[in-house]
């Protein structure tokens, strides 16, 4: 499925910036801080001339193969606001055996995130706040990990997370950090949902780095994670200097993972390591348990740069 990108002046009532297939979006106009534009991203935009930091984003989502048509479930959100604002929420598959479409928790969820990013009394550039306001104002049924990262001018990103949607800082073509999934046992992430007993903004995990320049940050739903080691994805972010080329290619080979059965994913490695074994038959064959783990994957590259 064939999704626009967004590229013009999107006003505070605008639902919601998701399923945008490829696109890369520079964060880093003074005026978008109201406004919130989304742009293409020129290199001469990249010219460190000011100490202020801000982000120049690429993104891209591909469904899980089943739920192509209606574009899968998870859902993301970029702004410009203040340094740059990223967030992604992972819709849990199992509502649909409710007859509820999981799809529509996580797109509400990310429309309200939109609507009150800019909201300074309410959220105060706090993603832990912005998560619980945003939790509150959602009616949709269903539920949804999320995870929120904001930026400021002075190089301090703030993060919140619920769940196992995740989020890795590069520098140096290493590894400078990585937030840690939250799970009740194994395949049971942490999550908002519309019920009364689940978690809530309290239980997110929150911390705060400081970025420099030139590092990048690699933010998506379990799908990305459960699929691609680290060393993988350090490797593909070396080969594109291109922020939305290089959420393509990470996306792309998420899902020639997640399709693969002999692959010895993250996804079954930690599987084999929680006592989990392979089907009978490919124990009898000496085989161990192998695979990806089909799924939406969401991916979002932001690059540090200088405004």
């Amino acid at each position: 499925m064939t999704v626009p990108t967004f590229r013009a002046s999107v006003p505070k009532s605008h639902p919601l910036l998701i399923h945008s297939l490829s696109s890369a979006l520079p964060l880093t106009d003074e005026a978008s801080k109201k406004k919130r534009l989304l742009s293409c991203c020129a290199s001469s935009e990249l010219n460190p001339v000011r100490p202020e930091l801000s982000f120049c984003v690429g993104t891209h989502l591909i469904p899980h193969p089943n739920k192509v048509e209606k574009g899968g479930e998870d859902a993301f959100f970029v702004s410009s606001y203040n340094g740059g604002i990223i967030a992604v929420a992972d819709g849990v598959s199992g509502w649909a055996e409710q007859d509820v479409d999981p799809s529509l928790f996580p797109k509400e969820l990310m429309a309200h995130v939109s609507c009150l990013v800019g909201d300074e009394e309410q959220v105060n550039n706090n993603p832990q706040i912005l998560i619980g306001k945003a939790h509150a104002a959602t009616s949709s049924t269903g539920s949804a990990t999320v995870i929120v990262a904001m930026l400021e001018r002075n190089g301090i990103l703030k993060i919140a997370n619920v769940g196992d949607c995740g989020l890795k800082v590069i520098r140096e073509g290493k590894i400078n950090y990585s937030t840690s999934p939250q799970e009740h046992y194994f395949d049971c992430p942490y999550q908002l949902s519309s019920e009364a007993v689940s978690q809530t903004y309290l239980d997110a995990m929150v911390s705060s780095i400081e970025l420099m320049e030139g590092d990048t940050i690699v933010t998506g739903s379990d799908g990305l994670f459960d699929n691609v080691f680290d060393h993988e994805i350090v490797s593909t972010l070396a080969r594109y200097r291109n922020v939305a080329e290089a959420a393509k290619a990470l996306a792309n080979l998420a899902s020639n993972h997640s399709l693969d059965s002999n692959f010895d994913s993250p996804y079954s490695m930690e599987a084999r390591s929680r006592g989990f074994e392979a089907p009978l038959w490919k124990k009898i064959l000496g085989m161990k348990l192998t695979g990806g783990k089909p799924d939406d994957i969401t991916v979002i590259v932001g690059q540090v740069v200088s405004l």
